[in-house]
């Protein structure tokens, strides 16, 4: 079940992920506030990606993209634009999704207004967890990256794809958890996603299978540059 010794790293990001559940189980946080933050953590991987994405394009200036059994050397100015276009779609539409299945949205808002307005339901419980993940971010992903410096052997066609995997998995897990914020159990929803969440994260490692599928689509284009 456990395929690797834990670092101190992951412990951090364990504890990061408790913060919500000691949050409404001791201290009366509101679980909707909690939903509405693992809703915006799709929009700070994101910005950790583009940040990730623009040091590489500093060293390396162009990249190879893999498309169709082709290759290209692109701009690293392209892997940011595509990606933030291909992926803030997807967070709209995720987001938006999160929002209308958990009522948060106001009457007559539109489909969107999360998206477009989640400043507005930034309150001190939620940036304090908000806080609490971009520090988890800097510490597990961003500073590790520069210290070793990854950024200039790193495939900008893998740091682009690399978030989307735990994103699908925070969607699946976000909507089905909207169904226990629906029926009142609010405590349970908490407890169960941060566990599913820290099992999939750390023990599962997703990166690594995102990793892994990668290499395998270079390896299959054969065609040279």
């Amino acid at each position: 079940m456990f395929n690797r010794a834990l670092q101190p790293s992951d412990l951090f990001l364990i504890g990061v992920n408790l913060i919500p559940v000691y949050g409404v189980w001791l201290e009366g946080w509101s679980a909707k506030e909690v939903f509405i933050v693992y809703a915006l953590e799709t929009l700070i991987v994101g910005a950790f990606t583009v940040l990730k994405l623009g040091i590489t394009t500093l060293f390396k200036k162009r990249d190879l993209w893999y498309n169709n059994n082709t290759i290209t050397k692109v701009s690293g100015l392209f892997f940011i634009l595509f990606f933030i276009l291909h992926y803030g779609l997807f967070a709209c539409v995720q987001t938006s999704i999160f929002a209308a299945s958990a009522n948060i949205n106001p009457l007559n808002s539109g489909l969107f207004h999360f998206f477009f307005h989640w400043y507005e339901y930034v309150n001190t419980d939620i940036a304090i967890m908000l806080a609490a993940f971009v520090i988890s971010y800097l510490v597990r992903d961003l500073i590790p990256f520069i210290m070793r410096r990854e950024y200039k052997t790193a495939s900008m066609m893998r740091l682009m794809f690399q978030p989307y995997a735990r994103i699908f998995i925070q969607q699946f897990i976000v909507i089905l958890g909207s169904l226990f914020l629906n029926l009142g159990w609010d405590k349970i929803f908490v407890l169960v996603f941060a566990g599913v969440k820290i099992y999939f994260e750390i023990f599962l490692n997703l990166d690594n299978y995102m990793k892994k599928a990668m290499v395998d689509m270079e390896k299959s284009t054969d065609i040279k540059p």
